[in-house]
């Protein structure tokens, strides 16, 4: 991250900034503590139709002889409805291979409820989920501290990214899938013989127009590059040019060619031009070096030792 050592920290340590742009949290709120002590804290994250999971934890900091800083904490949520039973981590703040750059790290280890049906569901779908979501809240927090765009300002252009990715995705699967592939439609199949090709000719065509539009809806899903929308953009201009060539009185149905592309190639562009504000997880790194993680169990050890004979279990008073 390009920004100082004490504008990180902060907007990493104070609870009404790690909020805004942690969304692994929904609150957090740091207890009063004396002198010496470990900072302990209660946190919630709402996960939906009414229901919020409720835990605690402590933290202590540290600054090594070459400026390094780490953060580290335990956690635990004694509510049965978390997967999460208790756990240690993590956040480190070192100087980036550049000046004025920083490196932020973070490490965490968990135990889990619900035996081995707990375990599943960790290794498969919450450690994954939770994964994401560390790196994408970073790079929120990246856009933060760099450009100055606000949390709440990247999370609605980031759905309004998600939206319009999942609206063109959502409409080349469909237009592969139904009218070329599994009802081949009489109307496409006119407009390839407004082209030239043979009846069967026409055929094996759409059908592998349809196999080609559906891949692409997949991808754009997967994938989401901007590269892959700009190509799709034009890959619509040339369809759209070779129907209108092929059958040019479609102009005048309510529903042609035209009134399909215009939609897209809009959804394109709001695609293209929200992308840049839209924090994306994969612009963290979320395999460390051999180096790093040697280092990361190291600092998650020392966290757990660090806090030893504090108690993480909170209840507020």
């Amino acid at each position: 991250m390009r920004c100082t050592l004490e504008e990180l920290w902060r907007h990493t340590q104070q609870p009404e900034l790690h909020e805004r742009w942690d969304a692994r949290f929904s609150s957090i709120r740091y207890l009063p503590r004396g002198e010496g002590e470990a900072q302990r804290f209660v946190y919630t994250t709402r996960i939906g139709f009414g229901l919020a999971i409720e835990g605690s934890g402590a933290t202590r900091e540290r600054t090594g002889p070459d400026g390094v800083r780490v953060s580290a904490l335990q956690f635990q949520s004694p509510q049965k409805l978390s997967l999460i039973r208790s756990g240690a981590g993590f956040w480190r703040y070192e100087p980036g291979e550049r000046p004025g750059e920083l490196r932020f790290l973070t490490r965490y280890t968990y135990s889990t409820r619900f035996g081995v049906v707990g375990r599943l569901l960790d290794r498969f779908v919450f450690r994954p989920l939770m994964g994401w979501a560390t790196a994408w809240s970073f790079d929120r927090l990246r856009l933060w501290l760099e450009k100055g765009w606000p949390p709440e300002l990247t999370l609605r252009l980031a759905l309004v990214h998600a939206v319009t990715v999942a609206l063109l995705s959502g409409l080349w699967l469909y237009e592969g899938l139904v009218p070329k592939l599994l009802l081949p439609s009489p109307e496409e199949l006119r407009l390839l013989h407004g082209l030239g090709f043979g009846p069967e000719a026409a055929r094996a065509s759409l059908a592998a127009l349809g196999v080609g539009e559906a891949a692409l809806g997949a991808a754009l899903l997967l994938g989401r590059s901007a590269g892959l929308l700009c190509w799709q953009g034009v890959l619509l201009a040339v369809l759209a040019a070779g129907a209108l060539v092929s059958r040019p009185e479609q102009l005048a149905e309510p529903f042609n060619a035209l009134t399909l592309t215009l939609p897209m190639l809009g959804l394109t562009a709001v695609a293209l031009l929200a992308r840049p504000f839209a924090p994306r997880a994969g612009r963290c790194r979320r395999r460390p070096s051999a180096a790093g993680a040697a280092q990361g169990r190291s600092d998650t050890d020392s966290s757990s030792r660090s806090l030893d004979g504090t108690d993480a279990s909170i209840n507020e008073r």
